[in-house]
């Protein structure tokens, strides 16, 4: 089983949240938990608003029900710079790669909130700044490798393959230092031994470096090989919760996948 034990309290919390969009419910009344140490799938049919609760999370849309709580602390509304900052980083459905740059340096990019610094500071670096450079090029490079693109550091991205950008755009986003790390399709376009690689990935990631895992995905292969417990939405409500076991033998879960009871 590929169940990991956790305990205390949620590191996040969706109690209630509610998106309408001109009278369209497209997230009803949805409440979970995401645990300390556990990968957490949210999945659904197309259209089940698992993107839009992803949003609600993260700042991008603001609810017009309910709450966000993230290590106990109400961040309900607040902008995705700051989600971020906190530590609840994620990623999208499109690329945000810079497909111009080398995988060195697009890691680099996503330490910008560590990497900040003056104008004066940039052409007349002083020691400190000089230390922090070192540390966020060591800490790219421990990326990279726990990722497995050492072998395509130097190389720009426009020449990685499908599976390679997607490790890249988890980098990217580890990169900004997450407790909670949320991926949105991150296995679209994978052949079926990439997106099992993957999973070996993820879980490596929540033992090493982040604490939760929250992932949106339709390969329900990664998800029920990866997942420690699964959420399943259909027309914006959550419709189904439990482990992958409990899932993949709930009634429900199979007419709304199928469109028809199991026999």
């Amino acid at each position: 089983m590929n169940q990991l034990r956790t305990s205390g309290e949620p590191i996040l919390k969706a109690r209630g949240l509610c998106k309408t969009f001109g009278g369209i419910k497209a997230v009803k009344d949805i409440s979970f938990d995401l645990m300390p140490g556990e990968i957490l799938g949210l999945i659904g049919p197309n259209g089940a608003g698992k993107t839009t609760c992803f949003n609600l999370i993260t700042g991008f849309y603001e609810p017009s029900a309910g709450s966000v709580f993230y290590q106990g602390k109400d961040v309900t509304g607040q902008k995705p710079f700051t989600v971020a900052q906190q530590g609840i980083v994620r990623s999208f459905q499109k690329t945000n790669i810079l497909k111009g740059l080398s995988v060195f340096e697009n890691v680099l990019t996503g330490h910008y909130l560590e990497a900040r610094q003056s104008l004066f500071d940039t052409f007349f670096p002083r020691a400190h700044v000089r230390k922090t450079e070192k540390a966020v090029r060591d800490s790219a490079a421990s990326i990279i490798e726990t990722m497995g693109l050492s072998r395509r550091m130097n190389a720009p991205a426009y020449l990685l393959s499908c599976g390679e950008l997607r490790l890249l755009e988890v980098a990217v986003a580890l990169a900004a230092k997450p407790k909670v790390l949320m991926l949105d399709e991150p296995a679209a376009g994978l052949n079926s031994q990439e997106a099992q690689n993957f999973g070996t990935v993820l879980k490596q990631l929540r033992q090493e470096h982040v604490q939760s895992i929250l992932i949106v995905e339709h390969n329900m292969g990664l998800v029920m090989k990866t997942c420690d417990r699964i959420v399943v939405m259909n027309f914006g409500e959550k419709l189904a919760e439990g482990t992958p076991a409990e899932i993949q033998s709930n009634r429900q879960v199979i007419e709304a996948y199928l469109g028809k009871a199991a026999a």
